[in-house]
């Protein structure tokens, strides 16, 4: 999952899957589900972005892959 946003354009977007988008539903004003031929969501848009959810407080948590170390005896 990707996330960018723009600051010029003031848009958010969420992209799920990569792939060509072939359609899109408009989920409420300014908030639209992006699709592929197979009707998949590929991402969602958010329009007027600053105005519908507060930027700082966006938060990434990525999770961590720790090697467990084996011994061999």
């Amino acid at each position: 999952m990707k996330i960018r946003y723009s600051q010029e354009a003031d848009v958010l977007v969420i992209e799920l899957n990569e792939g060509e988008p072939k359609d899109s539903i408009d989920l409420k004003e300014g908030v639209i589900l992006h699709l592929d031929e197979k009707n998949r969501p590929l991402e969602i848009e958010i329009l007027d972005a600053s105005k519908v959810i507060s930027l700082d407080e966006i938060r990434f948590i990525t999770p961590i892959m720790v090697k467990e170390k084996v011994t061999i005896c």
